[in-house]
């Protein structure tokens, strides 16, 4: 009797079945084989060179990072201390302004005190003499 051209079910699942096998034993037979393990190594090696690439990069941007902090705290207590001497001068100035204001005064109300001393002196040596 001649066999069907159309496979059934259990021919094709056992050729799909070798099929698999061929495959894996194929992946094993490369894997085991020593080009395999050097490719493995090399690639392992440039990885760990990368991890060192980036180990250093990343160590290097921490170390500007501070860096960074550093200068810019340095800065900012620079700034703050010019203020601070900025205001003092201020202050300062303004002391120096209200103590001229109130030696001003001062001397006015003096004048002001003498000129009244004077008028009410003179009003009464005018008493005295009209009497």
């Amino acid at each position: 009797m001649v066999k069907s051209a159309v496979p059934n079910l259990a021919d094709r699942l056992r050729l799909s079945q070798e099929a698999r096998q061929v495959q894996l034993e194929r992946y094993r037979a490369a894997t085991a084989s020593p080009e395999a393990a050097k490719r493995r190594e090399e690639r392992q090696a440039v990885l760990a060179a990368r991890n060192v690439r980036i180990a250093a990069r990343q160590a290097e941007q921490q170390a500007r990072k501070e860096r960074e902090a550093g200068e810019r705290a340095a800065a900012e207590a620079e700034a703050l201390r010019a203020e601070t001497e900025a205001l003092q001068i201020e202050q300062q100035a303004r002391t120096a302004k209200e103590l001229e204001r109130m030696r001003r005064e001062t001397a006015e109300a003096a004048k002001m005190e003498a000129i009244l001393a004077a008028r009410r002196a003179g009003r009464k040596a005018k008493k005295r003499r009209g009497k």
